[in-house]
């Protein structure tokens, strides 16, 4: 029977950047093939006292990438992420050597629209589908027939972690459409763009871009909230089958 050290590999920070004081990206040799799909997650961990203690976080980086890159959020009484925090490059951690995930770009169901809604951290599978994407563009390996656009929520400018990156891409790739939206904008006079949850703005958006549950998959992924608003709004609008709605919730609120 094969052991549990079997099933992991020591990885390696290589490179990690901090956004804010709770919200930081980390880039990580797995130490071995680690074949992925742009949507799936991957299970860090690290060991203390005897135990380990693990947690699963979505995969930024295109499976095209040596180093698999993550966007984490600081949870103050969390069981790893403090732990993950105080990682320097060159410190090691457990990496499951298997991904796992079904929040996957469905591009076979005849739609051809992708509604992809975010809070903060739960931008990092729709980093990945876009990176993936675009080097297939470059290539000639994708035609430009799907059409992805992004609504991305947090409440402070500094919470877009990959803001300049995606407004890049947006300026760059006809089929991809990129919306940043702020809930507290009275606190940043020098914001000039959507103002909002992402929720908030959810129908302006769809009405806008023509998106309608015969055309459009719905992601929604991040603040378990943002997630059943959205559900809801989207349900009133037709999106009833459960294709059209895909959802990845980051926790699970207290009752």
């Amino acid at each position: 029977m094969a052991s549990p050290e079997d099933k992991f590999f020591r990885a390696r920070l290589i490179q990690r950047e901090e956004f804010a004081a709770d919200l930081w990206t980390a880039r990580i040799d797995p130490g071995g093939a680690f074949k992925f799909v742009p949507g799936q997650y991957a299970t860090l961990g690290i060991e203390k006292d005897g135990k380990r203690i693990e947690r699963p976080y979505s995969i930024v980086s295109s499976p095209a990438e040596q180093e698999i890159e993550f966007f984490f959020e600081l949870v103050p009484e969390g069981a790893l992420t403090p732990l993950l925090y105080r990682l320097q490059s060159g410190d090691e951690l457990l990496m499951r050597k298997v991904p796992k995930g079904r929040f996957l770009l469905e591009t076979h169901t005849g739609r051809s629209n992708h509604l992809l809604v975010s809070t903060v951290t739960g931008v990092a599978p729709f980093v990945s589908y876009v990176r993936t994407l675009h080097k297939e563009w470059k290539e000639g390996n994708f035609d430009g027939s799907h059409k992805l656009y992004l609504l991305n929520g947090a409440s402070r400018p500094w919470e877009f972690g990959y803001l300049h990156e995606l407004l890049r891409f947006a300026q760059e790739i006809p089929w991809f459409t990129y919306v940043p939206t702020l809930s507290r904008p009275w606190d940043h006079g020098d914001w000039t763009g959507e103002m909002g949850r992402a929720d908030d703005v959810l129908r302006k958006y769809a009405d806008q871009w023509g998106l309608d549950a015969g055309n459009t998959i719905a992601y929604l992924c991040g603040h378990p909230e943002m997630i059943e608003h959205s559900k809801a709004i989207l349900k009133r609008r037709g999106f009833l089958d459960k294709e059209a709605i895909k959802e990845e919730i980051y926790w699970v609120p207290a009752k």
